[in-house]
């Protein structure tokens, strides 16, 4: 179960997404479709969620949501590039106003010096808005997962707010 403060977040997305009649979609790869879970939490969520792309392998990211391969070869699944990349093909392909993505490592492996576990990028993508955040979270892979999850939220929760 969700703490209140994680179900704040949801529900005011969800109110504003409704008050503002926008629809959302992500593209989750480390977050494993956390994201779309918690905003499904919110009873009514079919009104703004259209669905989403969990994207774990660089094929999905390439072959459903349009990532160019040179994005993968150069800069890699987790990359500022490849976040954004994510959400623009997610909105693109479910014909939404918001994308939003994540992609990172969960670990516990899988890290490098450059790109250490708990890296995570997370974009934003809307009609004439972007924006991409990155993280590096320090707890084990559940709390990765929720830590990128909640920051997700809170960036389109922002997002939302400016308009």
């Amino acid at each position: 179960m969700a703490d209140i403060g994680s179900i704040l977040v949801e529900g005011v997305v969800g109110v504003l997404l409704r008050e503002k009649r926008l629809t959302v979609a992500t593209a989750e790869s480390c977050t494993g479709g956390l994201i779309g879970d918690r905003i499904t939490n919110i009873a009514g969520s079919s009104d703004y969620f259209m669905g989403g792309v969990m994207s774990y392998s660089n094929g999905v990211k390439e072959k459903i949501l349009g990532v160019p391969m040179s994005v993968l070869e150069t800069m890699g699944a987790v990359s500022s590039e490849c976040a954004l990349a994510m959400a623009q093909g997610v909105r693109r392909l479910l014909n939404t106003d918001i994308g939003v993505s994540a992609t990172g490592i969960a670990g516990p492996g899988g890290g490098t010096p450059q790109k250490p576990v708990g890296l995570v990028y997370i974009a934003l993508s809307a009609d004439g808005y972007e924006r991409v955040e990155r993280f590096i979270w320090s707890g084990d892979r559940i709390q990765n997962k929720r830590e990128s999850s909640e920051a997700a939220l809170k960036i389109l929760l922002e997002y939302l707010q400016s308009l």
